[in-house]
């Protein structure tokens, strides 16, 4: 552009109207373009934020709601067990002992739901399983939990995503948990699928599959696809009789 506007100055200074005009019109076609550009590159910037923005309200409305599954379940059961626990004191110190032995085995038996309860909190999280036997185990137990949890069944062949770096792995991991839940709490499906597969060149292609109701929520996609962007991967979706999400990473996010 520079030069189009130096050569449009040297047009006017040689007295040549043809190379002045032939300049100028190259300028302000190359102003156009950098013009479009800059405007494109602005369009992509404020995507990415709007996205970027998305991604930090679902995880503040996931640590929120773990906030009030903390206040509102285990919490509020360990005071009830402490007032049960009280409860007992003061039948053993009555004398009846009967009283004590029934609430007693109350107690015990609401701290065992608390515990799992809390067991499965951890698991949702960042499951041990995935850290100390990886991911095909850590898939696995999560199709079991929703199958023992659902009437539904979660066909696996993840077996390639062991060949994953440990940080590829939690944010597929992420990913496929996500997408499962929300089929259940949108469906609920009946078959719901993953599958993990590599391709000649190194790239790994997840596939999750459902045939309950459609996500009709473009937001949910779009988080999604930043976690994937975090991996320089590319997140894409179809819906029809039921929902598919496909998820592309490159070959720099197998393990080294």
């Amino acid at each position: 552009m520079a030069a189009a506007a130096l050569a449009a100055l040297l047009g006017i200074a040689l007295d040549s109207p043809l190379v002045a005009f032939g300049a100028l019109a190259a300028a302000i076609l190359a102003a156009a373009f950098l013009s479009i550009y800059l405007l494109r590159a602005q369009e992509r910037e404020a995507e990415r934020a709007r996205v970027s923005d998305q991604l930090i309200a679902a995880e503040q409305d996931e640590r929120r709601r773990l906030a009030l599954f903390l206040h509102d379940v285990p919490v509020q059961a360990m005071s009830g067990i402490a007032l049960m626990l009280d409860g007992v004191v003061d039948a053993i110190e009555r004398g009846a002992t009967q009283d004590a032995t029934e609430i007693l085995n109350s107690a015990l038996t609401r701290q065992r739901e608390t515990i799992r309860e809390l067991r499965d909190l951890s698991f949702a999280l960042e499951p041990v399983v995935l850290r100390d036997q990886g991911f095909g185990p850590a898939v696995g137990a999560l199709a079991d939990q929703l199958e023992a949890s659902h009437p539904l069944r979660v066909e696996l062949d993840v077996a390639v995503g062991e060949s994953l770096a440990d940080r590829a792995q939690v944010v597929l991991y992420q990913i496929i948990r996500e997408s499962l839940d929300a089929a259940v709490r949108r469906g609920p499906p009946t078959k719901m699928s993953v599958s993990v597969a590599r391709t000649a060149d190194g790239r790994f292609i997840a596939t999750i599959a459902d045939d309950g109701a459609e996500e009709r929520r473009r937001e949910f996609f779009d988080v999604l696809a930043e976690r994937a962007r975090t991996l320089s991967g590319r997140l894409t979706f179809d819906q029809g009789a039921g929902t598919t999400i496909v998820l592309e990473l490159p070959a720099s996010a197998a393990r080294d």
